[in-house]
């Protein structure tokens, strides 16, 4: 089985941290121009919640498997067949207080299996490609104030 992992320190309590990326159906923090909806109306929360993600032209399709927080994190697999030439991919992402200095410690890695001959191949894109990119969006999400704005707009919404 193959393993990809990234991780960054941020300089922002986990909990805000944890609050913009703990929503399932949220990806705009991750800097991807997508649609993503909750199928058949369960809670982003809800371990078995699908989330269909819209971008480019593509649809992938994701399925919570755990969500903690207590722990922060949450793991989720491809519903079907994935977007890649992988199989077995399950994903988890974890928001890690750093008490002494308030920062957050947050990591990102994914199991799957492939052709041997692919392993290096995969591994290096899903932690390059996929959360190296995303989590400096997240970075640059937070900086920007972006996670202030996006819970006025949430607060909004719930309010209307």
């Amino acid at each position: 089985m193959a393993r990809s992992y990234y991780s960054v320190m941020l300089y922002h309590p986990a909990d805000e941290v944890w609050a913009v990326i703990r929503p399932f159906d949220h990806y705009g923090w991750a800097g991807v121009e997508s649609e993503t909806i909750i199928e058949h109306g369960k809670a982003a929360d809800q371990v078995g919640a699908v989330r269909q993600v819209s971008f480019g032209g593509n649809v992938i399709r994701q399925v919570l498997l755990a969500h903690s927080d207590i722990e922060r994190s949450y793991s989720y697999a491809f519903c079907g067949a994935p977007p890649f030439p992988v199989q077995d991919y399950v994903a988890t992402i974890r928001v890690t207080p750093i008490v002494a200095d308030g920062a957050a410690f947050v990591e990102w890695w994914a199991t799957f299996d492939c052709a041997a001959e692919d392993r290096d191949k995969w591994v290096r894109h899903f932690e390059q490609e996929g959360f190296a990119k995303w989590l400096a969006a997240l970075r640059h999400f937070l900086s920007d104030g972006g996670a202030r704005a996006d819970r006025r707009s949430r607060a909004r919404t719930c309010l209307a």
